[in-house]
């Protein structure tokens, strides 16, 4: 168990100490398997385009923990520094892994370490797979944001 929680929390350093160097006009790379960049800092703001692993953006502005980004396709959003790596990531010659298997080992988790907390731990993870299944559009969401009367975040 100690050495899952020490493999964790190398994995948080590591993520932090590469979003720590990311300046504006820099090429940086998605760290996540599907990544939307957003049209503003808040939670619920609009979706300009979505990304994948190893997509290379620019990047226009940091504010904070956010930064703003430029696509190849030369569009402009946002997204937690956390999301991007300085360091070139890619999939090619990576026949027999997922890419949410690519992805989190990305992040530092690997199918062993996760087999090795569920060994130690008695937890199901049904649910959290089938919450993880779950999608809504942005159409969906912003109508629900709008009858909702909710306030869009930090934007």
């Amino acid at each position: 168990m100690k050495r899952v929680v020490m493999l964790l929390c190398m994995a948080v350093l590591l993520a932090s100490a590469a979003a720590a160097q990311i300046r504006a006009g820099q090429t940086v790379y998605v760290t996540a398997r599907s990544l939307p960049i957003k049209s503003g800092t808040g939670f619920f703001a609009g979706t300009v385009e979505t990304l994948s692993y190893g997509d290379a953006v620019t990047v226009v502005q940091i504010n904070g923990k956010w930064a703003q980004v430029r696509s190849a396709g030369q569009k402009t959003g946002w997204t937690a520094q956390t999301n991007l790596s300085t360091k070139r990531v890619t999939t090619s010659g990576v026949s027999s892994a997922s890419s949410r298997e690519v992805a989190m080992a990305g992040k530092g988790f690997t199918e062993e370490v996760e087999n090795a907390y569920k060994a130690s731990h008695d937890a199901d993870y049904g649910a959290v797979d089938a919450t993880e299944a779950n999608t809504v559009n942005d159409d969906e969401l912003q109508n629900f944001i709008r009858e909702g009367r909710l306030s869009m975040g930090d934007e």
